[in-house]
């Protein structure tokens, strides 16, 4: 017995000596750190830096659709389309969105329903060709007029275009003009009494 303890006790002290050289202190029970013992920035450590992933705001180029006045005529209006894709869909995605509720509280209105759907849009020439689906083909008489000369006067207002031929769902189809004559190729000169006026 007295080997063992003697055993037991030369671990103890051999283990105390190393601790004291490593230079570790021992504490009986948990103690507070002063403050100037804390290693610098441990107490108010500095958030990373971090980086802004917003979106640039896209820079919209302006270009003219026609909307119909409360006479009955047409009205050019001012819209706005990305820089990125400044081509005749845009455009006409832009005529077809309609007017703004500002617009449509000073009496401008369009034949054209939000339901037409731009399937195609490409310029030969100078010839737009036009291809739609949706609700387009629903319209008869003076709202089918209208909306071919809205659609036209705002095709022909880009650079070199003269002239529109219309498609449904890629087929080719004729369109009524302001006489109620149906043609295969509309320009602006065919809808002289829904012409801008002076006034709008």
């Amino acid at each position: 017995m007295r080997r063992r303890r003697a055993t037991v006790l030369a671990v103890l002290v051999l283990a105390a000596l190393g601790l004291g050289a490593c230079g570790v202190p021992v504490d009986a029970r948990p103690t507070a750190l002063a403050r100037n013992g804390i290693p610098f920035g441990l107490l108010d450590p500095v958030p990373p830096p971090t980086t802004s992933t917003t979106a640039p705001s896209p820079v919209g180029v302006p270009v003219q659709i026609f909307l119909i006045g409360p006479a009955g005529h047409l009205v050019a209006v001012a819209r706005d389309v990305p820089v990125s894709a400044p081509d005749l869909a845009s455009v006409l995605g832009a005529l077809v969105f309609g007017p703004t509720d500002v617009e449509a509280a000073s009496g401008l209105q369009t034949a054209l329903s939000q339901q037409t759907t731009i399937l195609g849009a490409n310029i030969d020439g100078h010839i737009a060709t036009v291809n739609l689906g949706g609700t387009f083909g629903q319209l008869v008489g003076p709202p089918q007029i209208q909306a071919v000369a809205q659609i036209v006067f705002t095709v022909c207002t880009l650079p070199g275009v003269t002239g529109v031929t219309f498609e449904l769902s890629g087929l080719p189809v004729e369109v009524p003009v302001a006489s109620g004559a149906q043609v295969p190729v509309a320009g602006t000169s065919q809808f002289g009494p829904y012409a801008p006026s002076p006034t709008g």
